[in-house]
């Protein structure tokens, strides 16, 4: 079975929102010559404001492509929401599946019908004060060594003057912006896209967590070198790991006994203090 859409409703979408945000937001975009014309590709991009995928789908269509995400499972059990998405190609994401695998074939078979695949290997909206990326989950690693996709890096900065993230942290940069949505004065999106990322080294390895975790940091790595590029900083050294920040508070309030099983570390000295969720 082939990845399927309506040509209509692609072009309906691009008849609408098009316009709409040329009139919307002012742009900085660099680097859409890194984004293939064809063929399947993985679009790989930090997560800063729930604005930024049309700010990112608009980079990626101006470049060429037609943006195909993968949306929460329950989105498509809205009947017109599910009529956009399904019409477009969207693809639904069931993250109650235990298999991390079987809950990625359809974006697998989306790529090797030469979709572009725009993926947040954060897996939500980051929760790093300053707003750099998290450490990465490993979907996008696993269907690029999959597959043979090659995994664009892409960084936007922007987004979060639109509309921060609600769940965003309470300190730094992210304590210091407005919530709500702002679009007055016209906000600059700004969008670069990176080189593929050199994935050949795990090429024909098998697909350990080992493995899976060095090529995830690597696609993470050109992210936050393009984000810095964009910002004129430096990106820190070491990436915030909200889920290890999960699992020191839940030690703490379960006291000694409480032993956490993961590994990695949360940046110190960050004082992010908001739960889970997206």
């Amino acid at each position: 079975m082939s990845h399927g859409y309506s040509p209509a409703w692609r072009k309906l979408t691009i008849v609408i929102l098009r316009p709409l945000l040329f009139a919307l937001l002012k742009r900085d975009w660099r680097g859409r010559g890194n984004v293939p014309r064809e063929g399947g590709v993985i679009i790989a991009a930090n997560h800063i404001s729930e604005a930024d995928p049309l700010a990112l789908a608009h980079f990626v269509y101006e470049a060429g492509r037609y943006p195909v995400y993968l949306a929460k499972s329950t989105l498509f059990d809205v009947p017109f929401i599910r009529a956009v998405l399904r019409g477009t190609g969207q693809i639904p994401v069931y993250r109650d599946r235990a298999d991390a695998a079987l809950a990625l074939k359809d974006a697998e078979r989306a790529l090797l019908d030469g979709e572009c695949l725009m993926f947040y290997p954060e897996g939500s909206c980051t929760r790093d004060p300053e707003l750099w990326p998290m450490t990465g989950q490993t979907g996008a690693a696993r269907l690029a060594l999959t597959t043979g996709a090659k995994v664009v890096p892409v960084a936007n900065w922007g987004a979060h003057e639109l509309m921060p993230y609600k769940k965003g942290a309470r300190t730094g940069l992210a304590g210091r912006l407005k919530k709500g949505f702002h679009p007055f004065p016209r906000k600059t999106m700004k969008v670069i896209a990176g080189p593929p990322v050199d994935l050949s080294r795990y090429e024909g390895r098998p697909l350990t967590r080992e493995t899976l975790r060095a090529a995830t940091d690597d696609i993470m790595e050109a992210i936050a070198g393009l984000l810095g590029e964009l910002r004129g900083e430096e990106p820190p050294a070491e990436r915030y790991d909200h889920h290890r920040v999960l699992e020191e508070r839940r030690r703490a309030a379960a006291g000694p006994a409480f032993e956490p099983k993961v590994t990695g570390t949360a940046r110190p000295g960050t004082g992010e203090t908001e739960a889970a969720g997206s």
